[in-house]
């Protein structure tokens, strides 16, 4: 089974997207983060982008 997006369990901060998305893509998820938030300052569409990433995707079913 190839790689999934979960939510992360140990690197969240609010709900753990920005963490997940770090350890799918194998970064630092400070970067992910600070991506995020030039994301909403450039729009503000950030904000419901991570709302709906939220509900969409998955917690984690292994934590460590």
């Amino acid at each position: 089974m190839g790689k999934r997006l979960y939510k992360s369990n140990q690197n969240k901060m609010l709900d753990g997207v920005c963490g997940g998305i770090a350890e799918y893509f194998g970064m630092d998820p400070t970067v992910v983060r600070l991506l995020w938030v030039l994301f909403c300052a450039l729009g503000g569409s950030g904000i419901i982008a991570y709302i709906i990433a939220a509900v969409i995707i998955p917690r984690d079913p292994n934590p460590v």
